[in-house]
């Protein structure tokens, strides 16, 4: 399987402190980036005689990428590699050709699609709110802890 081997080590638990290249930092913004899958490259369906559409896995990847935090720093460039790479992701779920599938995973890796490629990007997704709690709701099954005391203690 190719690759690019294990991800950097974490530089606070290296021995040798060098100056670190400094790692950039995208807030995410839900806003929606980059160009619709275009119609029509697909070409014609044999059977109906209309153009083929994307496959909904294609629609949804493609969507994923264009909400994503990485979205902010592509270029114009980097949305055609992707239309590339979703016509491959396309065809791996479309016709079934899941050789392909090492392809869009090193095509995507290049986007910071894992942890893993973001951490060998330098690339960090700050999340702006920090993970909010649900507050602990009492139910009607839960006794209190002293009324239980007092009955164990008679």
């Amino acid at each position: 399987m190719a690759g690019r081997g294990p991800a950097p080590k974490d530089p606070s638990k290296r021995r040798r402190r060098n100056a670190a290249d400094p790692e950039t930092v995208i807030t995410p913004d839900d806003e929606l980036r980059g160009p619709e899958l275009p119609e029509g490259v697909l070409g014609v369906n044999t059977k109906t005689g209309k153009l083929t559409e994307w496959h909904p896995m294609t629609l949804a990847w493609w969507q994923t990428w264009r909400k994503s935090a990485q979205a902010q720093t592509f270029t114009d460039t980097d949305w055609a590699f992707l239309i590339d790479t979703a016509l491959m992701h396309h065809s791996m779920w479309d016709k079934g050709q899941w050789t392909l599938a090492a392809e869009v995973r090193l095509r995507a890796a290049k986007f910071g699609a894992t942890p893993e490629d973001r951490a060998r990007l330098k690339l960090k997704v700050d999340d702006p709110t920090p993970a909010r709690q649900a507050p602990v709701q009492a139910t009607g099954t839960v006794s209190d802890i002293n009324s239980r005391r007092a009955r164990l203690t008679g």
